[in-house]
This record gives structure tokens, sequence and C-alpha cells, in this order.
């Protein structure tokens, strides 16, 4: 995605850092809200927090002490994290395991952990895929502990992570009444607050172009693809987007953006619906209301590609939901 400026601001200010292997970004009027900066660098701080927290790459993270130890005894985690978590876990059984933070052992084995895809062994491969599923991820809420029931498995939380930081992070922009504000998490994962604001999904073929434009107001939009990470083994191109149910790399989607309610919920469904395709996502759209979703899927004769547009129609929390129309 690319975003945008409000439709209703010429002046608005842009406060970045570097985080997550990606650009994050908080966008507000100085004019309507000049403790903007400072809430946004204190929003900024607390993304830095979440990805100690989450990510695989720093040995020091709560994730990767549990990957070492919940195999051995149940790992007791905070409130914050445990309610990731548990998100987690429910939208994997939603999702037939579409999305499966257990698959971590699957993204090593593919070589996308270093960046540098390969084509696994058959053994390696039915190892990670063994050492797979969010079936064996034991959640206590009353000790808030997660224990692995299979010896080997290990969370990755890349299909969550800046979704996550961004709903998380936002509250310090709300806790000092900036209550208008577009946060990106690189060019995938955008929460928008109040209305007006726009963006531009790109396109999955051409770099650089717009395949829609989209009208936001109090909402969260992610998409998925694989424009940029991929690699080709023989004459076939295969995805970092990794079908958790089969251990191969997913095929039949092109991209796939999500609206949802938080940008979690958006991000998490983004990846599942890249795995799952259009007839599946469809059907999670029309069972669970605030939901919308764009995809873009291979055409079956032009050799080119179709779009399907997947719209709730429904209410959130007894809400008229705020799906946007394309522009």
């Amino acid at each position: 995605m690319t975003n945008w400026q409000s439709a209703n601001e010429t002046a608005l200010l842009s406060v970045q850092r570097k985080a997550m292997n990606d650009e994050f970004e908080v966008l507000f009027s100085r004019q309507a809200f000049p403790q903007g900066t400072a809430a946004a660098l204190n929003a900024l701080d607390d993304v830095g927090r979440i990805e100690k927290v989450l990510s695989v790459f720093r040995f020091d993270s709560r994730i990767q002490f549990i990957n070492l130890t919940a195999h051995e005894r149940p790992v007791q985690t905070d409130a914050e994290l445990f309610s990731l978590l548990s998100l987690c876990q429910q939208i994997a059984a939603e999702t037939e395991g579409a999305v499966d933070i257990t698959s971590g052992c699957l993204w090593k084995v593919w070589g996308f952990a270093k960046r540098q895809g390969k084509f696994p062994e058959a053994s390696e491969l039915e190892k990670a895929r063994q050492q797979t599923g969010y079936r064996f991820m034991e959640l206590n809420a009353e000790t808030r502990s997660v224990r692995f029931t299979k010896p080997g498995m290990e969370l990755n939380l890349g299909c969550v992570g800046k979704g996550f930081a961004l709903d998380t992070a936002a509250g310090k922009l709300r806790e000092q009444a900036v209550d208008r504000f577009m946060f990106c998490g690189g060019l995938s994962s955008i929460l928008t607050a109040g209305s007006d604001w726009k963006i531009g999904i790109a396109h999955p073929l051409l770099p650089g172009k717009r395949l829609r434009e989209l009208g936001l107001s109090d909402i969260a939009v992610s998409t998925s693809g694989s424009q940029k990470q991929f690699f080709r083994h023989g004459s076939r191109r295969y995805s970092h987007l990794i079908d958790p149910r089969t251990g191969e790399p997913a095929e039949g989607v092109l991209s796939a953006t999500v609206l949802a309610p938080t940008a979690t919920l958006a991000e998490l469904l983004s990846t599942a619906f890249f795995i799952l395709g259009a007839e599946k996502a469809a059907e999670y759209c029309r069972l669970h209301s605030g939901i919308s979703a764009i995809l873009t899927i291979p055409a079956k004769k032009s050799g080119g590609f179709e779009t399907v547009e997947l719209m709730s129609g429904e209410t959130f929390n007894g809400q008229e939901t705020n799906i946007p129309r394309p522009l």
C-alpha cells in the first residue's frame, strides 16, 4: 500500500522511525494537535518496546525465551502478550490454520528467516511440518502461561507484529488527545483515527502503480502479497507466505487487502486470506461482521488478474461498519 495525506488537510506533519525492519510513520495535523510531535515520538518509542518483546531476531526477546523454554515447562507472560497469543490462536482456529504463529520452523526451512529463499529437502520439510500446529500451543488463561506440547516448535509473529504495534502504540497518541491520525507500519499495515484519510493499494504486478484508491475513517487496513519476498526454483515462483497446513508456499492469490476494526486483526486476516483464497475468504467475511477485503487473483483466461471485493455488510459491536468503498 501507499499512504496519502488526508483529503481535507494540506499541512500534515510526518514523524518517522525505523522499527521491525520497516519504516513506521505517524501523520497528523500540526495545527489541530500542537502536542502531536511529542505524542508521536512516544508512540514510536512504544513500537520499539513491542519489537523487543516480539522479535525473533533478538536473542533477549520474550518470544525467543518462549521458543527456547516452552517445550520444557509453561512460560508465564504479561497480560499484553497473552492477549495477543490468545487472539492469534483464535484466528488460526477460525481460518482452518491458514495463519499460524507456530510455523516458525517452516519459515526457517524455506530460507526466509535469512531472506535467502531455498527449496528444502523433503526430510527437513517434513520435520518442520511436524513442529508446526497452533493446537500444540497450550495457553492457560488463569496463569497467563504458554506451553508447547511438541518439542522443537517455534513462534514467529511476523504475520501480526506490525499490526499489534500500531494498535498498542496508538494508545500513546490518544493519551495526549491526538484523536485524528494515520499510523503506518511500512506500506503494508495502516491504522486510521478520524475521517477522510486516503490510501492507495499497490498494483500486484506493476511496481510503483496503484491498483485502487480507498477512503478510510476509523479503520485499519493491511495488505499481504509476494511482490518483494519470493524465489524461483525451476519454473516455479515460491512466495514467502507459507501455508502452515501443507508446509508449502501459498499459490492462487496475488495480493490480499483486508479492512478491519483493528490493525492486529487486519494483518492476521490478510495473511489468512492470501492463503485461503477468494472462496474461503468470502465465507469468513460473511460470517464475521466488520471485515471486508479486496483480493487480486490470476485471471483464468487472459493471463492477467481479476479483482474480487468481499464486503461484510453487517455491523460490528452493534455499530454500522465503516467499510470504505472504492473512490
